[in-house]
């Protein structure tokens, strides 16, 4: 059962916000899909069935997928929804040797051109190597780098590498949709109290998300203003984290290090 409530009731800034659909799939994965003219886009493909049953819902017919990163709950859906619609593939070419086949290899700085929409790819390595993210207008496809209220695990890239892979979101705007792979975020927010138990921002944001999750609502996407606020792993240069990882008078990646560190144990 499509569970998503997508079609966002928050203020649209652009095509891709206006028709961003939501969709879980696996125990916890997401995919987005998204229109812009009679194009259709998916980013990232955990399995085929919950997409296309989104899509058929709409009416709608799937034009092009993108990639964020090769692992499994992300592109295992790939060729059966290839097969269905189509579509053309396009991923990192860094990445491509562990991608599915891909139609159009990418490059960070380089556009994606959906319908009328275009986005950025941005090199977000840190999760893994050759991980990218798509920054449309209004939204930021982060995969599992930026996630809701944390970041990926480092799989194989360095704390230096995730932090200043999360810095590239930090001059977004405040309403930019945060548009990540996994329904992390109450985990993530009881992780972040553990280390700021008394910070009412994150009190607020844990009451929210039990409220919606309660009710069979995806807590993503969130929005930089939120993430800004509430997110540790944006926060390494907060006096009360550098105290709370004991890392103060050290630079931000040694308490974003020991902060993931905290993160990984917890």
């Amino acid at each position: 059962m499509l569970t998503a409530k997508a079609e966002n009731a928050m203020t649209s800034r652009s095509p891709v916000v206006d028709s961003l659909v939501t969709v879980p799939c696996l125990s916890d994965n997401y995919a987005y899909l998204f229109r812009s003219g009679d194009a259709v886009a998916v980013v990232d493909v955990p399995e085929a069935g919950p997409i296309q049953r989104a899509l058929a819902e709409r009416g709608w017919r799937l034009t092009d997928i993108l990639l964020t990163h090769h692992h499994d709950d992300h592109v295992q859906g790939v060729a059966e929804l290839v097969e269905a619609t189509g579509a053309r593939v396009l991923g990192a070419a860094a990445d491509a040797h562990r991608l599915p086949p891909l139609d159009e290899a990418l490059a960070p700085g380089d556009t994606v051109r959906v319908g009328e929409a275009e986005g950025r790819v941005i090199d977000v390595s840190g999760h893994t190597n050759g991980h990218i993210g798509f920054l449309f207008d209004g939204v930021a496809f982060t995969g599992d780098s930026l996630m809701s209220a944390g970041c990926g695990r480092l799989f194989e890239g360095t704390p230096e590498q995730m932090h200043e892979s999360l810095a590239q979101f930090a001059d977004l705007p405040d309403d930019t949709l945060v548009a990540s792979g996994h329904e992390y975020t109450l985990t993530n927010l009881r992780f972040a109290r553990s280390l700021e138990p008394d910070r009412a921002a994150l009190i607020s944001r844990e009451a929210e998300v039990e409220r919606r999750r309660a009710e069979g609502e995806p807590s993503v996407p969130s929005t930089m203003a939120i993430e800004r606020n509430t997110n540790p792993f944006l926060r390494a240069h907060a006096p009360e984290l550098k105290a709370a990882t004991d890392t103060t008078g050290q630079s931000d990646v040694a308490t974003f290090a020991a902060t993931r560190r905290a993160r990984d144990a917890f």
